[in-house]
């Protein structure tokens, strides 16, 4: 069996959640913050686009950018001798850009549930917004900030169409778990294909299981918050 694929899946997966992670919750946190509600619209839209474009969409997309004759792409390859299109860097692209949406909306939504009460709160003791979104409102919210993570990790894992675009399907090099099972099934190869689908239902089970984890979680924060407004009253 060859582990290639699992390895670059892994690593692609790892690799784009870090960048996933901490580039949806700060475009959460700006989005939620943002007052007017027709640029509020707007930007949400923007930011969400890939979540309901076909990832070969996407994918032409980020090959457009980042292709070695466009100006990103090439800005890159003549000053940093790096080749973005098809390469290792272009399966971890595709997944930041798949997976980017769920990251950013689980953590809107959990950062727009947090408490007004305590926030205005924190403001009367003199605390700056980064300290109240760093003491205060990432803590309360911390339970769908992490089931989106742990969603946008999976979502990352199992990207095939705008990986297969932007980084190819080179054995060894970008060839992913979703793409090695294509590459198994086109060349009749299906013990291999039958290997790679049962690892990435293991894995999918496992998403699931620690889905269900963070949204039993969230749901015990915001009763217990519940009950301590109602018992203060």
């Amino acid at each position: 069996m060859n582990f290639s694929p699992i390895l670059i899946s892994i690593k692609t997966a790892s690799a784009a959640i870090v960048v996933t992670f901490f580039l949806g919750l700060f475009a959460a946190k700006w989005v939620a913050g943002i007052r007017r509600r027709f640029l509020k619209m707007i930007l949400d839209g923007i930011l969400t686009l890939p979540l309901v474009l076909p990832p070969t969409v996407a994918g032409f997309f980020l090959l457009y950018i980042f292709g070695a004759r466009r100006p990103v792409g090439q800005f890159f390859l003549d000053y940093f001798s790096i080749r973005i299109a098809f390469s290792w860097g272009a399966t971890v692209l595709a997944a930041v850009a798949i997976s980017f949406p769920l990251m950013y909306r689980s953590a809107r939504g959990a950062l727009e549930q947090v408490d007004e009460n305590l926030i205005y709160a924190a403001r009367t003791l003199g605390l700056s917004e980064w300290s109240i979104f760093w003491r205060i409102c990432l803590p309360t919210a911390l339970p769908g900030i992490a089931s989106g993570g742990v969603l946008a990790f999976a979502r990352g894992l199992g990207e095939f169409g705008a990986t297969a675009m932007i980084a190819g399907n080179i054995a060894g090099k970008t060839r992913t778990l979703p793409l090695a099972i294509y590459s198994a099934v086109a060349s009749g190869d299906m013990e291999s294909a039958y290997t790679h689908v049962l690892i990435i239902v293991l894995i999918s089970f496992v998403v699931v299981a620690l889905m269900n984890y963070f949204t039993v979680l969230e749901g015990k924060a915001f009763t217990g918050r519940g009950r301590g407004s109602r018992r203060s009253r």
